[in-house]
């Protein structure tokens, strides 16, 4: 397996561990009561605010960790250059996780639009932000693994 396989496979289950935790630890939190009150906006406005330097932290000492262990374990250094595949893998990938939070935005937007409480609108958001990270991580994988 190259290195480019292990290192989205690394940012896949990272992903995918950091929302579960987050949001296992702040759904407690969550304010309970009429859901257009001031306390609901602000628990999404830190919930948001608190999510994504906890998330570039997180990868960035994950990947870190998975670099050191790769080093250690297979005696190989990262490689050092990026070739125009893995530019444009990364491109395709990009442009698949921008065309699928998009279309959560768009969902969002329609669920309140039809009178669906604000909530929905920011799990909404959530799901499709982690959704278009997933499928950009897999689809840089399974391009890899294809010799795409």
């Amino acid at each position: 397996m190259s290195f480019q396989e292990k290192r989205a496979i690394v940012s896949l289950i990272s992903t995918i561990l950091i929302t579960v935790l987050y949001c296992a630890y702040m759904v407690e939190r969550f304010p309970l009561g009429d859901p257009y009150s001031a306390e609901v906006f602000r628990f999404w406005g830190a919930f948001f605010l608190i999510l994504i330097p906890v998330t570039i932290v997180a990868k960035i000492v994950i990947h870190i960790l998975f670099s050191i262990l790769n080093t250690l374990a297979t005696q190989e250094d990262e490689p050092a250059i990026t070739d125009e595949r893995d530019r444009l893998i990364e491109l395709r990938a990009s442009t698949l996780a921008l065309y699928s939070f998009s279309l959560g935005f768009f969902l969002a937007m329609i669920a309140l639009a039809t009178g669906l409480p604000p909530s929905m609108l920011f799990v909404i958001l959530i799901c499709s932000g982690v959704a278009a990270e997933i499928l950009s991580d897999f689809s840089q994988f399974s391009m890899y693994r294809r010799g795409f």
